[in-house]
């Protein structure tokens, strides 16, 4: 079995793949997408991060492709729905790198609030002015997440204990941990918090969601900070209100466009601005959140490829069955209808084939059954299994 990492995926998931007896290749950099058809050729686990788009055409076409691990959190780059019609499995890391993320959203609050941007340019340039002016402390100032999430709620967490007043909007119904106080609708707490921090995930309505409308909504001088999707912003929107002063500073991580490589040139109209933080799609990229997303999200690829399990998997139902020193495990991926699981016994009961163990589930519109069998059968069941209508997909595991 063949795995491909693109994207200077973490040393760590090779060790894990090539443990398994995966032949793992490796590329620094992200793919297009007549790059990626080319290269997957013969291989069953492709693994990216943010940078390489998985479109529905590379999936239909890749014809070996089994799963697709995304080494990050979100996994709007893949096109799920196409993975879901060929019985590719995806998988993500949604909690790995949170706690990576939160620390560089506090840290930009704290250097914004403080001006050491201004501080530090004039320090380089050889100006010494030492001053109060336009430095103030985050204790006591309003912070409004947007986006209550695993990284909003642990930033809410962490804000607090440093002495934030805490303020959240959410589209779903979030438990407020600690006194944060959710907000009925965003203008509310647009109109409200001194920093606005946006941690979004990338489902398409979030696109554009936040432009000249939300920015006017703002207090005065107020900060704000994009740690999520690059779209969803209006970049030329927040320009405006920085250079008229409106807001008195920002931070931004994620752009609409980033280049594919380091050392490519980064392109943006916030470049410039004496009051913005720039960052290079960074927020989940210490050494420790990376090695962690390698050694999450590559162990549920082994996990697949080797037992079956589904666990956390994005689009497929989540089963394991615990592993059998000795026999065959059966996986079979199949359109969600009435009926299957009857059919797949049948098939293995006239065949005089001995169930030892077995285990079903059903997401949306697919349904995935495990299942153990004796160490002798006839061949012709892996055939007969295949070829029923309702079949997506059937590995024989061992």
């Amino acid at each position: 079995m063949r795995a491909l990492l693109l994207e200077n995926v973490h040393p760590d998931a090779i060790s894990v793949l090539e443990t398994a007896g995966v032949r793992v290749e490796t590329v620094e950099r992200a793919y297009d997408d007549q790059e990626l058809l080319a290269a997957l050729d013969g291989v069953q686990l492709l693994g990216i991060r943010s940078k390489t788009d998985v479109p529905a055409g590379v999936i239909a076409a890749a014809g070996d492709l089994v799963a697709i691990g995304a080494f990050c959190i979100g996994t709007n780059q893949i096109d799920v729905e196409a993975a879901n019609a060929r019985g590719v499995a995806v998988f993500n890391a949604p909690f790995s790198n949170t706690r990576s993320v939160v620390e560089l959203a506090i840290a930009e609050v704290v250097a914004l609030t403080r001006g050491l941007t201004r501080r530090n340019a004039d320090m380089h340039a050889g100006v010494w002015d030492k001053s109060a002016e336009g430095a103030h402390e985050i204790r006591g100032r309003r912070l409004g997440i947007v986006g209550y999430g695993n990284i909003g709620a642990q930033l809410s967490v962490l804000a607090e204990a440093l002495g934030m007043q805490v303020l959240f909007y959410d589209t779903a119904d979030k438990l407020a941990l600690g006194n944060a106080r959710r907000c009925e609708s965003l203008d509310e707490l647009l109109e409200n918090a001194d920093v606005v921090t946006l941690h979004v995930d990338g489902r398409a309505t979030n696109r554009d969601s936040f432009g000249e409308e939300q920015f006017a909504r703002m207090r005065s001088g107020a900060l704000f900070l994009n740690l999520s999707r690059g779209f969803v912003v209006d970049h030329h929107a927040l320009r405006a209100h920085l250079e008229n002063g409106h807001l008195a500073g920002a931070a931004v991580d994620v752009f609409p466009t980033e280049p594919k490589g380091r050392g490519d040139e980064f392109v943006s109209e916030l470049r410039g601005l004496p009051n913005v933080i720039l960052t290079p799609h960074i927020g989940g990229s210490t050494e420790e959140a990376q090695q962690d997303i390698g050694r999450y999200v590559a162990g549920k690829l082994r996990d697949y490829v080797v037992e079956g399990s589904t666990t956390m998997s994005v689009n497929l139902p989540h089963l394991a069955l615990p592993p059998r020193p000795e026999g065959h495990r059966i996986a079979h991926l199949h359109h969600n209808v009435p009926g299957v699981l009857a059919a797949i016994n049948g098939t293995l009961a006239e065949h005089k084939v001995n169930i030892e163990a077995q285990l079903l589930g059903t997401r949306g519109a697919l349904g995935y059954v495990l299942t153990d069998v004796a160490v002798d059968y006839p061949p012709a069941v892996i055939d007969e299994l295949t070829a029923m209508d309702e079949t997506v997909r059937v590995r024989l595991l061992s």
